[in-house]
């Protein structure tokens, strides 16, 4: 075989492939351009009330010294909420006026200092804080208030 078949033959070679190599680039390149819209939606949770439970003082006198003791503000929902205030009150349960025993009322007692650290509690997290509590001496006779429970009102927000 001649040298010039054989370069005419390589050239014809190289043609072909380079013609089938642009065909197929230029097939490959070839798209539409496209733009999408939604929408959606994220639900956010609530907030949950504040449980508060207290150690029961004992040994409350008429005129003698307050008794401190504690009490725990617990967060049961899952996310952050804020604890602003804490106040407490000689009540029933509902924050409904003290009446169930006869001859001792809320007024046989007094609230002092609510001692707390305002701010954020955590999912499922606790603060402590305490309370001062003493009885009344009144000018009257006080032997209903013996050997009972008093209810204490909390209300936490």
């Amino acid at each position: 075989m001649s040298a010039l078949r054989r370069n005419k033959r390589t050239l014809i070679t190289v043609a072909a492939t380079a013609a089938l190599v642009l065909a197929g680039g230029t097939a490959a390149s070839a798209y539409w351009t496209a733009q999408g819209f939604g929408t959606g939606i994220v639900k956010t949770g609530s907030s949950t009330p504040f449980t508060i439970k207290n150690v029961a003082p004992t040994g409350l006198t008429p005129g003698g010294a307050a008794k401190t003791f504690a009490f725990t503000v617990t967060n049961p929902g899952t996310g952050t909420q804020k604890l602003s205030e804490v106040t407490v009150a000689v009540k029933s349960a509902g924050g409904l006026d003290w009446t169930a025993v006869t001859g001792c009322s809320a007024a046989d007692f007094a609230v002092g200092n609510v001692v707390y650290q305002p701010g954020q509690i955590a999912g499922g997290g606790q603060l402590i804080g305490t309370i001062d509590i003493s009885m009344l001496n009144r000018d009257a006779n006080q032997d209903a208030c013996q050997d009972i429970e008093i209810p204490l009102y909390f209300l936490a927000k």
